[in-house]
């Protein structure tokens, strides 16, 4: 039997931003002031990426803007987030000039995020029967994971990627990929300016939502979880 297809989808802001705060901007500047350190970055994290995962088909996805459906439905989704750093203007538009000029599919949509595309493509790649490489900075996507399905996650460098498989999500975090989102909506995301239930991290939402069967579960079993974190959870402020 012929190896499945690859394809390898990349959150490229997410990959930007790590690359712009992994290098200094002082030392990537052209004659004419633009900064390029992200642009650096990004191009030797994706070379890396292809020299060792060899994908038959890759795509990279892009933000249109800060607006999505989810601040239409939540207007208080990312605020407060600081403002970007004057130095990385300019380079996302680089970058996906380098990408058109080596023949790489770039993707965007208004009002829909690049974490939207990722999961489109691979949903619909293991659908098709291809392995699927989600390479991203947000663990968001962390519930894609399954046995087609592997995230590509950063960690001590942007070109140190770890695998996060099905079995490595639920040995770090205690649920299976697809309970993710339920420990985000218990602990809050404060990247994204979501609230979670005061008091309450990764473990304690990891057994509630295994002894309750799910957060459905846990909402439904509020009543029955004592002590400070269970009054928080029955709160307004809670679930």
């Amino acid at each position: 039997m012929a190896d499945k297809k690859t394809l390898l989808v990349i959150d490229g802001h997410s990959a930007a931003f790590r690359a712009f705060y992994a290098l200094d901007p002082a030392n990537f500047r052209t004659q004419e002031g633009q900064y390029t350190n992200a642009v650096f970055g990004f191009l030797r994290m994706l070379v890396k990426m292809l020299q060792e995962e060899q994908p038959d088909y890759l795509a990279v996805a892009f933000d249109v803007s800060r607006h999505s459906f989810r601040t239409d439905e939540y207007p208080e989704y990312k605020a407060g987030r600081k403002p970007t750093p004057p130095e990385f203007s300019g380079q996302v538009e680089l970058i996906k000039e380098a990408l058109a000029h080596l023949g790489i599919t770039t993707l965007e949509q208004e009002n829909i995020e690049a974490d939207d595309i990722l999961a489109t493509l691979a949903s619909r790649g293991s659908a098709a029967g291809i392995q699927v490489l989600v390479a991203s900075g947000d663990r968001d996507t962390f519930q894609l994971s399954n046995e087609q399905v592997t995230v590509l996650y950063p960690s001590r460098s942007i070109t140190d990627l770890k695998r996060m498989t099905p079995g490595a999500i639920e040995e770090k975090y205690g649920v299976p990929p697809h309970r993710y989102p339920e420990i985000a909506a218990l602990v809050g995301e404060k990247a994204d300016n979501l609230p979670g239930v005061p008091g309450v991290g990764e473990k304690t939402a990891a057994s509630w939502i295994n002894k309750y069967d799910g957060l459905e579960g846990v909402i439904a079993h509020a009543a029955d979880i004592g002590g400070k974190r269970g009054g928080d959870l029955r709160s307004p402020g809670g679930c």
